[in-house]
């Protein structure tokens, strides 16, 4: 029962970690991502608001 009892809680400790490391992944792709944007110009076309002044 005691080796049960091991085993489990070794498996939850490991999926615990695994979706850990996930996450983390995850957040990492996120930053690369954002960083590759960053030596791009800005892409947002210029607006000009044209109306009359109240």
């Amino acid at each position: 029962m005691k080796i049960l009892a091991l085993l489990l809680a070794l498996l939850l400790g490991i999926g615990f970690g695994m979706k850990e490391t996930a996450n983390a992944q995850k957040d990492i792709s996120f930053q690369h991502e954002l960083n590759q944007y960053k030596s791009y110009p800005n892409l947002l076309p210029v607006v000009e608001v044209v109306g009359h002044k109240s």
